[in-house]
């Protein structure tokens, strides 16, 4: 019989359909794919893989989009290779027609057509694939996989309801566990370490991704063992890392955890852009991470977006038409042995996002919790899995009915990079600066 703390792993460790957390995670909208995946009508099935279910995606020519399990229920042949068929077909119905026997599907996976039987059956009345709604908002495809009659509003994170103009969104796959993932983002420590070299602190200077705390850079390696502090909150947690300053003062780095794999970067101010992330997973071992860079009062510059582009801060380069990063494993994310050698990095990776990749992946696509030596400085990563674990056994156990974060209303958080005197709160002194306030809300 499993100990107590295997069992916890072990729930952090499956997301498939039935388990603990892929149930937790089934209530939740999530980022599926990009918007440009299926530029319109017409375009081709996509392959999709979202917590160890394979679907395909299509949008029919009235510009419904639609996730459909990808195995056809006839022979199990894939709907990859269906024709995605609209109105002006021989039936007149939109769907998607498999390439084996002709069996077709609407949106909602019911099959309409079944053309390979007398025309007397009602057979087809009685065949459905699973499928699940998708909505395009913020330059993604959302899904939601859960229970219809308690799908939640759409999330109202900050950087999915800004015009196009004022937003970049990059994805990229990722071989870890999703937690692996989040935990990376929400450990501030690391950034002292990681993160400490010219093309780090570079990538986010006023002439590329915008003005971050003045010289923080120097307060990260000033004092490099913070302090954290945890506060829950309805969506999440707020984690303030707390250094010192050579004026005797606090630099505090505080990071936004919204449920269930989104984060806020701390910095930016200056009127720069601001960052965060999404870690979804593809299956148990697999994760997508989707990067996002907006600004929410004006268009993002040429030179910013440029910057992304080239995979500076948080954003990597890829192999173009991919989701892959072009610094990956079978490169070894192209370290640079010699600028290692003479510490103009501690990594000899170049960027924020390769570099995060690369000590992700190496710890290997399964997390093992028994084998870390977690310290103080790993609060953060301590109380997140404490939240997936309670939430996803009280969902389980039915002694939740809803697991927080729902309401999209809590979602208008933002993070925070400031130097406060040691007498000041860091909870009250940052309220404002924590608040996503923009008018696009209102429009979305």
């Amino acid at each position: 019989m499993p100990n107590e703390f295997q069992q916890a792993v072990d729930l952090l460790r499956h997301v498939g359909p039935g388990t603990p957390l892929g149930t937790l995670l089934r209530r939740y909208w999530i980022p599926a794919m990009p918007s440009t995946d299926l530029p319109d009508p017409w375009a081709a099935p996509v392959r999709v893989k979202l917590l160890g279910e394979e679907l395909v995606a299509y949008k029919d020519t009235t510009g419904r989009i639609a996730l459909l399990q990808e195995f056809c229920a006839h022979r199990r042949a894939s709907l990859f290779f269906a024709r995605n068929e609209g109105e002006q077909s021989s039936d007149g119905q939109c769907g998607l027609r498999c390439a084996y026997h002709g069996w077709k599907f609407d949106i909602t996976g019911q099959c309409i057509d079944m053309p390979n039987e007398p025309p007397t059956s009602r057979f087809k009345d009685h065949v459905k694939l699973t499928s699940y709604p998708a909505v395009d908002r913020g330059g993604i495809i959302w899904t939601y996989m859960g229970p219809s009659e308690q799908m939640p509003g759409l999330p109202e994170l900050e950087w999915s309801v800004v015009p196009d103009e004022q937003r970049y969104v990059s994805r990229r796959l990722e071989n870890v566990a999703f937690t692996q993932a989040v935990e990376g983002g929400i450990d501030s420590s690391h950034a002292s370490f990681l993160h400490s070299d010219g093309g780090f602190w570079s990538g986010y200077g006023p002439d590329k991704i915008g003005a971050r705390v003045q010289n923080e850079g120097n307060l990260m390696t000033v004092d490099t063992a913070p302090r954290f502090f945890i506060e829950p909150t309805e969506y999440g947690l707020l984690i303030g890392a707390r250094r010192n300053t050579p004026d005797e003062k606090y630099y505090w780095r505080i990071t936004q955890f919204v449920m269930p794999w989104y984060s806020f970067i701390p910095g930016g101010g200056g009127g720069g852009p601001i960052s965060g992330h999404a870690w979804v997973p593809i299956d148990d071992t697999t994760t997508w991470t989707w990067s996002m860079t907006y600004h929410p009062d004006r268009p993002l510059s040429k030179t910013e977006v440029e910057s992304c582009e080239r995979g500076h801060g948080i954003h990597v380069r890829r192999i173009p038409g991919t989701d892959l990063p072009a610094q990956n494993a079978s490169n070894d994310y192209e370290v640079n042995r010699l600028t290692q050698r003479h510490m103009l990095s501690l990594s000899g990776i170049d960027g924020v996002g390769a570099q995060d990749q690369a000590v992700q992946e190496s710890m290997g696509p399964h997390f093992d919790p028994s084998a870390e030596q977690l310290g103080s400085s790993d609060s953060a990563i301590i109380a997140f899995r404490r939240r997936l674990i309670a939430e996803a056994r009280a969902l389980d156990s039915g002694v939740a009915t809803d697991p927080s974060s729902l309401d999209p209303h809590v979602h208008r958080v933002r993070s925070a990079a400031v130097v406060l005197t040691q007498s000041e709160s860091w909870i009250d002194a940052t309220i404002e600066q924590r608040k996503a306030v923009t008018r696009h809300y209102a429009e979305a």
